[in-house]
């Protein structure tokens, strides 16, 4: 039983690691598009960050019920 908590945490923390890399992603990308006028490479920015806000949001969540 121990073993499958820890299983489960490690999962989590790779989650919460992916987030935090989409989000960093996301900005680099947007600030990118918004330096050189290109208005596609921001909006894909701003979906990236959007979408680690969005894992970082549900492991958060997630972390709630847990206790």
């Amino acid at each position: 039983m121990e073993f499958e908590k820890r299983d489960v945490s490690v999962v989590a923390k790779d989650e919460k690691a992916k987030a935090k890399v989409e989000q960093a992603k996301g900005k680099v990308e947007e600030t990118a598009g918004r330096t050189v006028g290109n208005e596609g490479l921001t909006a894909k920015g701003r979906a990236e960050k959007a979408k680690g806000d969005v894992r970082q949001a549900k492991e958060k969540a997630k972390d709630v019920f847990k206790r």
